[in-house]
């Protein structure tokens, strides 16, 4: 009796559960189709027209900070981390030898200053003794010319003759001499004046180095940036081209994107680019722009490139490098570090742009201006120092 009241009971049931599972696989069916409605909306919408990448990198300037004297490290002015501005002194060197040699170059120039003054003085003086010379030569030749119609009348001897004869040839000897000796003089100063002689020339140029010497003791930063890789010490005995420490400028930083080849088929100079940090999370977005497309991938450029000739070759996806400029937007309220992970996503939906630069770079993409104003210095120095040694009644022919 109870076996026939199971079965009946479970033969009311079977309608209820098959209802249940037809209503459950319909539900199914419609999430499923929903979840393909909306990956093609969005694959039609944006992922068609959209590439991305997590292989990226933040990259920027390391601005090497080297003297270029050698000397001793006598001050340190920044340590890591620090910011610094343009023009402002980083490094100090013991500046007792170049200042000896600075004092030494402006004797020097003063030197020559006179030296070169008495060379002019001198070809005046050979100038003059020419003409004394010459005219001592006319008289003579005068005077023999004289005596040779006197000696034909019997007025004087012929011993007097021959001491005016030997006279004459006594003058021209020294009349020749003379002009050698302009020839000479005038050498040494002709087509010049006092700035533009030889060696006044030379010892200029003497000033200018040990005075750019004696400025370079204080090493300063060409860029405004941040202190990274400070290796110099106190005392250390450095050699020009010594790495000292590295400056980067974060408010030019870039981005890297290593994109695989099959993605880079609509990629193109200009477009839009979407990015984020792990740094500071999906919530924080930088825009920017692509700036180059790789010329080449990173295996061909390494220091062993792969030899696809061999025999045991497998096909590997290569990436290609994309250099995307960032916009200036929010960089100020969150800095980018060198070698932060990123994500990009480039909108490759316009794909008018050109794959490659067209135009050659005619204008220098950085420049700096902390030593421009170093020669125009010096230059005050050396005219300073030519007026103050040419004389009273000199003037400096411009």
């Amino acid at each position: 009796m109870q076996t026939s009241e199971k079965t009946t009971s479970t033969m009311a049931n079977d309608p209820v559960k098959k209802s249940k599972r037809k209503t459950s696989f319909f539900i199914l069916f419609i999430v499923l189709v929903v979840i393909a409605a909306t990956w093609f909306f969005y694959y039609e919408v944006y992922a068609k027209y959209s590439e991305e990448t997590n292989d990226a990198y933040v990259n920027g300037d390391l601005v090497v900070i080297s003297p270029q004297i050698s000397g001793t490290v006598s001050k340190v002015v920044v340590d890591q981390g620090d910011y610094v501005e343009k023009g402002q002194i980083l490094i100090s060197l013991d500046s007792n030898d170049t200042q000896i040699a600075l004092q030494a170059a402006e004797a020097k120039l003063a030197n020559s200053v006179r030296e070169v003054r008495s060379l002019y003085a001198t070809a005046d003086n050979a100038k003059a003794s020419l003409e004394a010379t010459k005219v001592e030569y006319n008289q003579a030749i005068s005077d023999y010319k004289r005596r040779q119609k006197l000696a034909k009348s019997g007025a004087i001897s012929q011993e007097d003759l021959n001491h005016y004869k030997d006279l004459v040839e006594t003058t021209k000897s020294q009349y020749l001499a003379s002009q050698q000796a302009l020839k000479m003089a005038v050498s040494l100063v002709d087509n010049t004046v006092l700035k533009t002689h030889p060696a006044i020339k030379s010892a200029v140029a003497n000033l200018r180095q040990v005075y750019l010497n004696n400025l370079r003791a204080d090493i300063v930063a060409p860029i405004s940036g941040y202190v990274a890789k400070r290796a110099v010490q106190l005392g250390s005995q450095v050699q020009p081209g010594t790495q000292m420490m590295v400056i980067v400028p974060l408010h030019q930083v870039w981005v890297d994107a290593n994109f695989k080849e099959s993605q880079m088929r609509d990629m193109r100079i200009g477009q839009a680019v979407i990015l984020t940090s792990d740094l500071y999370g999906k919530e924080v977005e930088y825009k920017g722009e692509i700036e180059s497309l790789g010329i080449g991938t990173g295996s061909a450029f390494s220091l062993l490139p792969a030899q696809n000739a061999s025999g045991n070759w497998i096909k590997i996806v290569q990436r290609l490098p994309v250099k995307i400029r960032l916009q200036k937007d929010n960089l100020a309220q969150y800095p980018l570090r060198i070698g932060l992970s990123m994500l990009a996503k480039v909108d490759i939906e316009d794909s008018s742009g050109a794959l490659l630069s067209e135009s050659p770079q005619q204008e220098a993409r950085f420049d700096t201006d902390v030593y421009q104003n170093t020669l125009q210095e010096v230059d005050h120095l050396v005219t300073k120092i030519l007026h103050e040694n040419v004389g009273i009644n000199n003037i400096i022919p411009e």
